[in-house]
């Protein structure tokens, strides 16, 4: 592989999960914590009052500090145990797959609720960045950058 090309590889797997997570926490939002408020309970959610604005939230947060590679170890933990929790509580009884065909109609074919596949790929893309860091096109590798200064010129004064 050519390792010019691999400093692209995170910032593609940040851009699009961030823009996913932002999209489902925005879609919460702009809804009304209300109505998740109400599917949570349904599932059994502790603090579902809480739990409604939390999750959105993390997930409007988090996915903005994926796309600009912002603390992305830090941001990648409570959007795993968001991806847990809805495993556990909404789609492991729905089964694995997230494209779930029940019917066919004159329209073309019926889609019943996603199982769990699309959150493992959400975990195992967080544990990756967690893993090679945010790569070369972001926040936390320009902040290494100018420690990285900073530091050499501090030992540069004290030497």
């Amino acid at each position: 592989m050519n390792t010019k090309y691999q400093q692209y590889a995170p910032l593609i797997l940040r851009l699009v999960m961030g823009f996913g997570f932002v999209a489902h926490g925005w879609v919460k939002l702009s809804r009304g914590p209300a109505g998740f408020e109400k599917l949570i309970t349904q599932a059994g959610v502790p603090f579902p009052h809480f739990t409604s604005w939390l999750v959105p939230l993390t997930e409007v947060g988090g996915g903005l500090a994926l796309m600009t590679g912002s603390f992305t170890t830090l941001v990648a933990i409570p959007l795993i145990i968001t991806m847990v929790v809805a495993i556990i509580t909404v789609q492991f009884k729905l089964g694995f797959s997230s494209v779930n065909t029940i019917g066919l109609t004159p329209q073309g074919p019926k889609f019943g609720p996603p199982g769990y596949e699309i959150n493992l790929l959400y975990i195992a893309g967080l544990i990756s960045l967690m893993i090679t860091g945010a790569g070369a096109f972001s926040v936390d590798a320009w902040f290494a950058k100018r420690l990285k200064k900073r530091a050499v010129t501090l030992s540069s004064v004290e030497g």
